[in-house]
């Protein structure tokens, strides 16, 4: 007799894996932030900014765990947003340390628009906690 075959876990977006590119995106930050130190001051400011804006919006990633766990359920939404926001922003600053191309200020102001939506998500799904 042989078993049935598993059914395939349809893949989602879910905490775990949010966690988890929060997790990657942060250690991409803190590579990235080391490494500037070898870079020329100029440079390295350019790095260095990409860096910790994408560093501190991956905690922001992960913060969304603990404001669901206290009930924000819609804060669900919010990691996409800063996620992708911090690493378009980096992105566009580690180019331009690369000299791929210059400071694109509409690119820097979109990844900034997605980033504050991520944020405001979050104050909107604060307003169910303990409630």
């Amino acid at each position: 007799m042989t078993a049935a075959p598993k059914a395939r876990k349809e893949a989602r977006w879910n905490r775990r894996l949010w966690m988890r590119l929060a997790t990657i995106n942060a250690l991409a930050s803190a590579i990235a932030l080391m490494l500037s130190t070898h870079l020329p001051e100029d440079v390295s400011a350019v790095v260095r900014v990409g860096a910790q804006v994408q560093f501190m919006h991956s905690m922001a990633s992960i913060a969304c765990a603990t404001f669901m766990n206290v009930g924000a359920d819609a804060a669900r939404h919010a990691p996409a947003l800063l996620l992708g926001g911090s690493l378009l922003f980096a992105l566009t600053h580690y180019g331009v340390a690369a000299g791929l191309w210059g400071l694109n200020n509409g690119v820097i102001g979109f990844a900034a628009v997605v980033m504050a939506s991520g944020w405001l998500i979050m104050f909107a799904a604060g307003r169910n906690i303990d409630t």
